[in-house]
């Protein structure tokens, strides 16, 4: 049995014992997660979702958080001035191992659902506006010198 999932903007074609490099998920090594965004499931039937195929999930153990090859962009304008820059970028990426692919009963499986970091920073940023954290109470003002006292000894 087959399943095209879609996660971090890109489409895979899995089955049971795959190993995939996808975009950076929440979750760290040992975890089980579950793909809810299942396009296509196929084997002995096919279903086509549209868009999704409705109680289908593809289910995966976190093998490791990883960085992808280094991409070198070299950059270098003519003419006058003559420069050159070198930027380097290593995409974080997750290591996956496809345990299992479900044509149904997704929803009754209790694993948790992958999601992205950008996801994970959105929940705890609207979990922050929801639940205001107590402020500490301020600081009290140092008291001020008397005047008369400070007068008093500018004259002398």
């Amino acid at each position: 049995m087959f399943a095209v999932l879609k996660t971090g903007g890109k489409q895979y074609k899995v089955q049971a014992g795959d190993i995939l490099r996808v975009e950076k998920l929440d979750c760290v090594a040992g975890d089980k997660i579950q793909f809810n965004e299942i396009l296509m499931v196929g084997g002995e039937t096919l279903a086509i979702g549209a868009p999704l195929v409705a109680g289908a999930a593809v289910q995966a153990e976190v093998i490791e958080q990883i960085k992808g090859p280094k991409v070198i962009h070299f950059v270098k304008r003519r003419r006058k001035h003559s420069s050159q820059r070198t930027k380097g970028h290593r995409q974080h990426l997750t290591l996956l191992r496809v345990t299992d692919v479900l044509a149904s009963g997704a929803d009754a499986s209790g694993v948790k659902a992958a999601t992205g970091t950008a996801d994970a920073r959105r929940a705890a940023h609207n979990n922050a506006d929801a639940a205001p954290v107590a402020k500490a109470p301020a600081k009290a003002k140092a008291a001020a010198k008397p005047k008369a006292a400070k007068a008093a000894s500018t004259e002398e």
